[in-house]
């Protein structure tokens, strides 16, 4: 059951693109106190979230609004998985997503599939070690009475569970794969900081922001 304070949020944060920029304006949570996995309202509490609690903040508050809680797992070949929310609007795919990564948040809902939604997350995530190999898109009520939404302890059980998701494979040609590693490489080395820019960045949800 919502508190007062949690009823006034999500009655404000309406859509996709609200929930986006209120996580958008949070503090990255970069657990340096130790490994969390905080539900809706450990989020609330704490202020912070990293992407899959900014998922599960989504989630919890869309679900409010009538949207079904989905979340599209991203699989990485060094193990750094991403995970966005996912949402539809006049039958397209779109997604919320809360990143360390300037490429790795929300999309418009502008894709066709699930799958188109998730390739257009390959070349973002593409750093020093990371590469999109698979996806999987989950629908948070298979877990049944569990409580990712007011729990008060970490919800680890959300994570096992995305990670042991049968996930759809995705290849990315060695060419564009050394391509996109080669230059952020060289963006890192000249600017010190990852890129900003790529083809698609005009489907983000807010491709004028930077995190």
């Amino acid at each position: 059951m919502l508190t007062p304070r949690e009823q006034a949020l999500v009655r404000r944060l309406r859509t996709p693109y609200a929930v986006e920029r209120w996580l958008r304006a949070l503090p990255y949570n970069f657990e340096r106190g130790g490994e969390t996995l905080r539900p809706f309202r450990g989020v609330v509490r704490e202020g912070t979230a990293h992407c899959l609690e900014a998922t599960l903040f989504a989630a919890a508050a869309l679900e409010f609004h009538g949207f079904p809680p989905l979340l599209m797992s991203l699989e990485s070949q060094d193990l750094l998985d991403h995970v966005i929310y996912v949402f539809r609007e006049k039958g397209r795919y779109g997604s919320i997503g809360r990143s360390r990564d300037p490429g790795l948040h929300g999309r418009k809902p502008v894709f066709r599939t699930p799958r188109a939604l998730a390739m257009t997350y390959r070349d973002p995530f593409v750093d020093k070690t990371g590469r999109l190999v698979g996806f999987a898109l989950a629908d948070l009520r298979e877990l049944g009475p569990y409580d990712w939404r007011f729990s008060t302890r970490n919800v680890w059980k959300v994570e096992r569970w995305l990670i042991d998701y049968k996930h759809e494979r995705v290849r990315m040609p060695e060419a564009r794969y050394q391509k996109w590693h080669a230059r952020y490489l060289r963006y890192l080395s000249r600017y010190g900081r990852k890129p900003r820019y790529y083809e698609e960045r005009s489907n983000w949800l807010f491709p004028g922001s930077i995190p």
